[in-house]
């Protein structure tokens, strides 16, 4: 079965950096598309960044310039590495994989940005 457990959270201070990973097996990982979104208290679950091709990262509009994801495919790892972070960074991080069109997530982790 699919499993997505994400690894890294935790609180950091206003303009820190903070690396998630993610860990997966389950399926075969060159046929997924890996990707990482978002989702704070009252607010809509954000697509953070997402792989539209092998060379090509979409990032979204409030991450832009700051978060880098990247994986690792000889260990089925995802990383998404995390600077200049501010409080509205603040929210839950999940690892996601689009397989043959369906879509799966990981548990979550916690990210606080707060001095």
């Amino acid at each position: 079965q699919v499993q997505l457990v994400e690894s890294g959270g935790n609180l950091v201070q206003p303009g820190g950096s903070l690396k998630l990973s993610c860990e997966s097996s389950g399926f075969i990982f060159n046929n997924a598309i890996m990707k990482w979104s978002r989702q704070a208290p009252g607010q809509e679950r954000e697509l953070v960044a997402g792989f539209i091709s092998p060379l090509r990262i979409f990032y979204g509009d409030s991450v832009k310039g700051r978060f880098t994801m990247s994986k690792d495919s000889a260990k089925n790892m995802v990383y998404l590495q995390m600077s200049s972070l501010q409080p509205e960074d603040t929210a839950v991080y999940y690892c996601g994989a689009r397989i043959y069109g369906r879509d799966f997530w990981g548990q979550g982790t916690q990210v606080t940005v707060s001095s």
